[in-house]
């Protein structure tokens, strides 16, 4: 334990059994994983942005400890929003005891309700969309397409929000990402706030849908990454949450052996998933992995962990464990 700090310390001392050992073990088979050469993907569902996991996936991205991050819309997004409008959120620890009417006027506020946190519209959807908008359109006058996460990085990069920046940058995972310029995919983008602003452009004739890349482009682009950088030792796949962030990017795996027949292709190598969702009702986001063996995603010697816990707290401790805090 030398070379690890207090937080990590502690959980070795003190997390024997049961969900607190399989996220050490879950820690320990991550390291592994790194150490033995083999790249990473996170994916994030949930609104982890929101609870603002970027004070920690930042720095597991400027320490190339994740090579690829597949996350929701959502998630894409509201990491920026907490960096330009942080002082504009309002928590309500009490959410559970709203009226109907309480959450009415929190509407009329312009304040969207997730879980125990609002996020305010006018400084935070509507700061975002006067500046991507701009470079949605400019992509489109030049006759160029580009993937959701690539506008983000656009902007970013530009430098038109720094005015804005309302929390320390280093804890921003997406300007982290956009600094190091790791790969994204982000299916189901139109499932989101920016993606409900680009479908409403397009109602209105001021932009195109073809602008932006579509879900299949995210695909086969995954599936050409993979090719690229699996090696003969597959990928690791750490899931944060359930729904379409760990669904899609998971499925490449046996596109590739079985639709192209590519049988040389090799298994995810490492599987954990973060989840307290269950596995009855055919319910995927709460299935065993094991279960992932039947459809071609994990080997049978794949590292397997499910660690059924609420994500916000178990990823922090999981990412300071292999940062060493």
């Amino acid at each position: 334990m030398a070379n690890k700090g207090k937080i990590s310390q502690f959980m070795l001392e003190h997390y024997k059994h049961f969900n607190s050992a399989s996220l050490v073990d879950a820690a320990k088979a991550y390291e592994a994983h790194l150490e033995s050469g083999k790249k990473m993907m996170i994916t994030l569902a949930g609104a982890m942005s929101t609870a603002e996991l970027g004070k920690s996936l930042a720095e597991m991205i400027r320490q190339d400890k994740v090579h690829i991050i597949s996350t929701t819309g959502a998630n894409l997004e509201e990491d920026i929003m907490n960096l330009v409008a942080h002082s504009h959120y309002k928590r309500i620890p009490e959410y559970r005891d709203l009226t109907p009417q309480q959450e009415w006027d929190l509407l009329e506020k312009g304040l969207n309700r997730v879980t125990d946190t609002c996020i305010p519209e006018e400084e935070a959807f509507r700061r975002l969309q006067q500046q991507i908008f701009e470079i949605w359109k400019t992509a489109e006058n030049n006759g160029e397409r580009y993937f959701p996460h690539e506008y983000m990085y656009k902007m970013l990069k530009s430098g038109v929000l720094e005015q804005y920046y309302e929390i320390d940058p280093k804890n921003s995972w997406m300007l982290a990402a956009a600094e190091k310029n790791i790969p994204i995919v982000v299916p189901g983008w139109e499932d989101s706030t920016m993606g409900n602003i680009f479908a409403s452009y397009c109602l209105k004739g001021e932009l195109q849908p073809s602008t932006m890349k579509s879900g299949i482009e995210y695909m086969t682009w995954l599936a050409d990454w993979y090719t690229d950088n699996a090696e003969d030792k597959g990928i690791g796949f750490f899931q944060i949450g359930g729904g379409i962030a760990g669904d899609f990017p998971i499925c490449v795996v046996p596109m590739l052996y079985q639709d192209m027949e590519r049988t040389d292709t090799p298994f995810w190598s490492y599987f954990c998933q973060i989840s307290d969702s269950t596995t009855s009702f055919g319910s995927y986001s709460g299935a065993v992995p094991n279960e992932k063996i039947t459809w071609g995603k994990l080997d049978i010697h794949t590292p397997k962990y499910i660690i059924e816990s609420d994500a916000t707290i178990v990823a922090p401790l999981i990412f300071a464990y292999l940062l060493g805090w």
